[in-house]
């Protein structure tokens, strides 16, 4: 709205004062000389005391009434003409009273003097609070919690009814307090942060609800790591140090049982191989017997392909595995 007080009524009374000045001092300075022309008046009896004559004071005071009027119509326009803000809305008063109405963006005309109209950003804002709380086991725990916001804006008039204009200070910092210190209560130290997405649903879900009773709406819900106690934080880091130790113990054990599975498998495959290469040789036992009893001869045939060709160095008595030589006689 476009606030008029005292101190601008005065400003535009002086400025506009100033602009006519010089209008008035045309007017009369045309009307001396409209007087002139027109001759000399007849002499009168000198009086005594000089007065204005009636006609200067006449005209004098119509220029004030012009002045005044003008000005009055400025003050009257100034006060009848509110401009709502981009992103913001009109909330109306009259004579101090909340209207069931609300002003969009742009030109709007109010009724002077009695009616009086409050800006209420619409837009998405953000709100920070520092908490501080207590889990389950009752340790200290302390966050920032940051949200993005923003109100009904049909219902802008009953949110500065209800809560006024500082809002955010009234009904968001105390709501995430309160929530904040409810829902970590739920959690234990350790849970808060081993399931940290959920303690944070549960507080953005305790947020949003109870701001939307009161018409403001909560867009997202920025929550950063929970900081605790020195004690329970160097307690928290032994307990993750072993846990972890835990893990690599078991891991390696895991790794040591593979090997031995590894090794019973390779080991049943190698026994199991064996007992098919025996099957399989005695199988090759069995059918070169059998091929000997048919044919004497297979063993020499068998010989004959697996000569290299060269004669040996030495004989025996047994002479050549492949032929026998003709004995000379005595």
């Amino acid at each position: 709205m476009v606030d008029v007080d005292a101190s601008t009524i005065v400003t535009i009374i002086i400025v506009l004062t100033v602009v006519m000045l010089p209008v008035a001092r045309r007017l009369y300075q045309r009307r001396r000389r409209m007087q002139r022309e027109a001759g000399p008046e007849p002499s009168k009896p000198r009086m005594s005391v000089t007065m204005p004559s009636f006609p200067t004071i006449q005209n004098k005071l119509k220029i004030f009434a012009a002045i005044v009027t003008f000005i009055v119509i400025i003050v009257i326009l100034a006060e009848s003409v509110v401009i709502v803000q981009a992103g913001h809305r009109g909330v109306v008063l009259y004579l101090g009273a909340v209207e069931n109405r609300v002003l969009g963006e742009g030109w709007h005309f109010i009724t002077p003097f009695a009616e009086q109209v409050i800006q209420m950003e619409v837009r998405t804002l953000k709100f920070q609070a520092d908490v501080s709380s207590a889990s389950n086991d009752l340790q200290e725990v302390k966050t920032v919690i940051a949200l993005n916001f923003h109100i009904e804006a049909s219902q802008a008039n009953i949110i500065y009814q209800q809560l006024g204009a500082d809002y955010a200070d009234r009904i968001i910092a105390p709501t995430i307090q309160e929530s904040v210190k409810a829902s970590t209560a739920k959690f234990n130290a350790e849970e808060l942060i081993t399931k940290r997405e959920t303690a944070k649903g549960v507080i953005s879900e305790a947020i949003r609800k109870t701001l939307a009773e009161r018409d403001i709406f909560v867009e997202t819900v920025f929550i950063t790591d929970f900081k605790f106690s020195d004690a329970f934080a160097t307690q928290i880091e032994s307990k993750v140090v072993a846990y972890q130790k835990f893990l690599t113990e078991e891991n390696n054990l895991k790794a040591i049982q593979v090997i031995a599975n590894q090794t019973v498998v390779k080991a049943v495959a190698e026994a199991k191989a064996n007992v098919a290469k025996a099957n399989g040789e005695a199988q090759a036992i069995k059918i070169i017997n059998e091929q000997l009893k048919q044919s004497p001869d297979y063993l020499k045939w068998q010989a004959i392909n697996k000569w290299n060709g060269q004669m040996p160095y030495v004989l025996g008595s047994g002479g050549f595995p492949f032929f026998q030589l003709p004995i000379q006689p005595e």
